[in-house]
This record gives structure tokens, C-alpha cells and sequence, in this order.
């Protein structure tokens, strides 16, 4: 036979078990109930088995819960073990191709259960009738059922919160044990079907469905909150009573807390915004409206961040930028700084106020901004350096040698005649020039002999507390006259007087004689 010939029966082979498989399936799953006359057809609650050849292709749901099979996983074998106490008729092996069907009675008379098996090709269908064992199925789906509504209603009882359905007409048709509870407590009384314990159903948000309500238990007098929530499904409403005593709570504190913020704010002179994560102005004191100029309607519509520096811009309260187009994206950086913290600068305004800004992080995306006025500390520390460098300038006049010590030792103020005489500029120096360093390069510049360490010991506060003299000698110049004495906060000033200077002084003091 050519290989086309074989391939064709094959095929045709094959479609045929397909067609019988399918419609052998398909009679078990659709049969028509059995009843008299009908010559006990499968029903489709009935113990039904489908055998290809030895393996169980297929069993009813019934048949699978009695009997404990799995199509696929077990055979004939098995199936006949459990079936053979009770129908000692049974074959070893399924009948294939057998016409005609077979029916077997069970083993005592009184009962009246039979199997009938049926070949059709390779394929053994066996079916039960049998409605003791159907009742016994379905008496074990209605245990199934109790138990689940033993387990719903454990579980609806044993939860903290209250929850109640309501029909179309406002009547209470189920509770659970913690909804009786609170009625019991709010109301004194027990559950009315026409009364729920919350009227509610016209003040639910609706777009949430939630509502908070308070109560006044009429045992106590204690009050307490309840969110509310309410899911309606068909024509039955349920709702769900939380308790949120401690949500209430927190949020009262949050409040109280801010409004101590807030009144410790308006006590401080630094002007304070605070802007949230979507950028908006959340909490600023009275200071902030002084320095800004801006008016407390304007701030109390929480400003966004860019609006808020725009305004400032127009009432002069910032430097005006040199290029408006930029203006932007200046205010972007100042934002990203100050989002990490890093923004601070100097505002010197044209009304001749100087602002110290700063930016800060706050949790959850928030920036705190202060804005101070320091004008009087620029001012002042601008007098103090006028007045320093005027008292510079007055000791750099003077002929002698001036140089002055801290009570630590540390040199802190010298003429211009002291830089000249030994050749030195503690100005220019990283470190602070000491008086153990001033000493080492005195005696190397001069001749032995001098008191250096007494010299070292007095200004270091070791020493005697009254003003002394000790001559020094230049190795390379004249001789000098130095003068230790201690001036206020106990620091020590001390003068070298050369012989030039003397003589200077000498023929400046004759010449005034002369001309008086």
C-alpha cells in the first residue's frame, strides 16, 4: 500500500476517535434526566465514569466526590476496587467493541442501585442510578455550605467594627455583634430594624461614600468618632462604622501643634515662609510682611513660589535682576538650592537695607525661606573696620615699634615701624603669629643677653603684672629700649625704642622749644 494510502486511513482513523470522544463527552455532561421510561440516562448531577480502554478519561462531579477519582490519574483497577463489595458483577476489563449494554444489580436486594456499562469503540461509559448516593452528594454540598456560613459569620462577629445592611425602605435586615454592641451603648436600648444606629444616608459624600460622625454614648456621656462608609450592591446598602477616636486625636494635636508653631513664629523678627511639596505658601509669620512689603491677603492665598519672588521683585524687596528675560531661571536655581539646602546670599536692597536669605529643606518636599534684616550688624561691623583701620593708620605714624599680644599670646595688632624694624608681616601669614614665635626671630636677630624668657612668661600671664624694661641689641644695629606693659582684657603691648629714635625725638622736642 503506497505511504499516501496509510496516511489516509490514519487520518481517517484518527478524525473518527476525535467525532466518538466528543460525543460521548458531550451526552454525559448534557444527557437528559432519568426517569421512568427513559431507560436510566445519565442526569447531569448523576455518577457518571468514561473509560478509554483502562484509563478513567472522564467522571461526573457527583462520582468524583464519592468516590474520590481523578480523571487521568487513576484506571479500571482502581475504579473497580471501590465499586467491587458493592457490585460483585463487574468485569475484569472494560468490554470494547461490545454491542448491546451491560447492566449490573447490586449485591443486596434491598438495594436497588445498578450500573450499566455501554461500549461505544474504545471507549466504556458507565453510569450510576443510584439517588440514595446522589442525596448523600448533596447532603454533603449543603454541609459545605453551613460550614462556609458558620466561617462568614464567625468572621462577621469577631470584627471590631460595625457593620449593617439596610434595604430600599431604610430596614436594618442583618447586624453583626460589634454593631449591637455600639447601638446598645450610643442609644441605651437594643437595635430597632427602623432605626439604624446612624442616619447617614443623605450627608455620605458621593464621591467617597464616606461620612465622619460624632456620638454622645447615653450611658456615659463620652463622646466618639465614626467613619462611615456605605457600599450599595443590588437593592441592599451595607455600611461600615470605623472607629477613628485616635485619627481625631492626632489631628487635633497636629492643629494644636501648629497653632504653637505658629504663635512662636510671630514672636520671631526673621521673616518665615514655608511653601509645601506642590510649591504653594503654607505657614508665614508677621515678620515676613513687614520685610516684604507684601500684603497679608496676598500671602494668605498661598502664593506659589514664583509669584511670591515676582511680587517681591515689584515691591523692590530683592535685588532687581540685570537681565528680566533670565529672571526665571534664576528663581529656578534659587529653588533647587534651596531644596538641597545649599541657598544663601546677601541682599543688599536699594533703600540701602542689607537681607540674609536662606533656603531650607523641610520634610515631605517642603522649603522654608528666612529672610532677616541685618543692616544694623553690616553697619555696625562697617564702623568697626572704619575704626580699625583708622587706629591703623594713627600707630602707623608713630616712630617706636608697636606690637600687641592677646592674653593667649597670639599677635593681634602691629605698626608699621614694627614690620620695618624686624622685617616682618604677620598680615600675610596663614597661621596666627604667637608670641613663642615672635620671641624665636627677636633672638636671632639680636645679640644675647636680653630677658626673652621673662618677656615670654609676662605676656603669657606668668610673669609680674607691672610694666618693665629690658635693653636689646640688633646684631646689625643699634641698641634697643623695650618696654613690657599690660592693657585691658590682659593683653601686652610692647615698644622697642631704638637710639635713633631718641635722638629724633630729642632734636624734635629742642626745635619746638626753641620756637615757643
Amino acid at each position: 500500500m503506497p505511504i499516501w494510502d496509510i496516511a489516509a486511513v490514519i487520518a481517517a482513523a484518527a478524525l473518527s476517535t476525535g467525532a466518538a470522544l466528543f460525543w460521548i463527552v458531550r451526552s454525559i455532561q448534557a444527557a437528559p434526566p432519568a426517569g421512568p421510561g427513559t431507560g436510566g440516562e445519565s442526569r447531569p448531577d448523576g455518577i457518571s465514569f468514561l473509560f478509554d480502554k483502562e484509563n478513567l478519561h472522564h467522571a461526573s462531579e457527583t462520582a468524583q466526590q464519592l468516590y474520590r477519582l481523578v480523571p487521568g490519574q487513576d484506571d479500571w483497577e482502581t475504579w473497580r476496587e471501590r465499586m467491587l463489595n458493592r457490585f460483585p458483577g463487574l468485569p475484569e476489563r472494560p468490554l470494547p467493541n461490545q454491542p448491546g449494554d451491560l447492566t449490573i444489580a447490586a449485591r443486596h436486594a434491598e438495594d436497588t442501585a445498578t450500573l450499566k456499562l455501554t461500549s461505544r469503540g474504545q471507549f466504556t461509559q458507565i453510569h450510576m442510578d443510584d439517588d440514595r448516593m446522589i442525596n448523600a452528594a448533596q447532603s454533603q454540598k449543603l454541609r459545605a455550605l453551613h460550614r462556609e456560613l458558620a466561617d462568614l459569620r464567625r468572621a462577621s462577629d469577631t470584627t471590631p467594627h460595625a457593620v449593617w445592611q439596610v434595604d430600599t425602605a431604610g430596614k436594618v435586615t442583618w447586624h453583626n455583634a460589634a454593631y449591637e454592641d455600639l447601638y446598645t451603648r450610643l442609644h441605651n436600648t437594643a437595635p430597632q430594624p427602623t432605626a439604624p444606629v446612624f442616619d447617614v444616608a443623605d450627608a455620605l459624600n458621593e464621591k467617597t461614600g464616606r461620612q465622619r460622625v460624632s456620638t454622645k454614648s447615653a450611658i456615659d456621656g463620652k463622646k466618639d468618632w465614626y467613619d462611615v462608609n456605605a457600599v450599595t450592591v443590588g437593592d441592599i446598602t451595607i455600611f461600615h462604622a470605623v472607629d477613628v477616636n485616635a485619627v481625631v486625636k492626632s489631628e487635633v494635636a497636629q492643629r494644636n501643634f501648629v497653632q504653637t508653631l505658629a504663635k512662636t513664629f510671630a514672636q520671631l523678627s526673621i521673616g518665615l515662609a514655608i511653601f509645601d511639596r506642590n510649591g504653594q505658601l503654607a505657614l508665614f509669620n508677621p515678620a515676613l510682611i513687614d520685610l516684604t512689603d507684601l500684603p497679608a491677603d496676598f500671602l494668605s492665598g498661598r502664593p506659589t513660589l514664583l509669584s511670591f519672588f515676582d511680587r517681591m521683585r515689584e515691591n523692590r524687596r530683592m535685588p532687581e535682576p540685570k537681565n528680566y528675560h533670565s529672571w526665571r531661571q534664576e528663581i529656578s536655581e534659587v529653588i533647587a538650592a534651596a531644596t538641597d539646602g545649599r541657598y544663601q546670599e546677601t541682599w543688599t536692597l536699594e533703600t540701602g537695607q542689607t537681607y540674609r536669605v536662606r533656603g531650607r529643606p523641610h520634610p515631605d518636599g517642603a522649603i522654608a525661606f528666612l529672610i532677616e534684616d541685618i543692616s544694623a550688624e553690616v553697619s555696625l561691623t562697617r564702623n568697626f573696620r572704619a575704626e580699625l583701620e583708622l587706629g591703623q593708620s594713627l600707630m602707623d605714624t608713630f616712630e617706636e615699634a608697636l606690637v600687641v599680644f592677646s592674653s593667649t599670646g597670639v599677635l593681634t595688632f602691629c605698626n608699621r615701624a614694627y614690620r620695618e624694624l624686624w622685617g616682618l608681616d604677620p598680615d600675610n601669614s596663614f597661621a596666627d603669629v604667637t608670641i613663642a614665635d615672635s620671641v624665636q626671630e627677636w633672638k636671632r636677630q639680636c645679640k644675647p643677653g636680653a630677658r626673652w624668657a621673662a618677656l615670654t612668661d609676662f605676656v603669657r600671664g606668668y610673669g609680674e603684672r607691672t610694666s618693665w624694661d629690658m635693653p636689646a641689641t640688633l646684631v646689625k644695629g643699634p641698641v634697643l629700649a623695650c618696654t613690657v606693659s599690660r592693657i585691658a582684657s590682659g593683653a601686652t603691648v610692647i615698644r622697642f625704642i631704638s637710639d635713633d629714635t631718641e635722638k629724633s625725638r630729642s632734636r624734635l622736642s629742642g626745635h619746638i622749644q626753641r620756637s615757643a
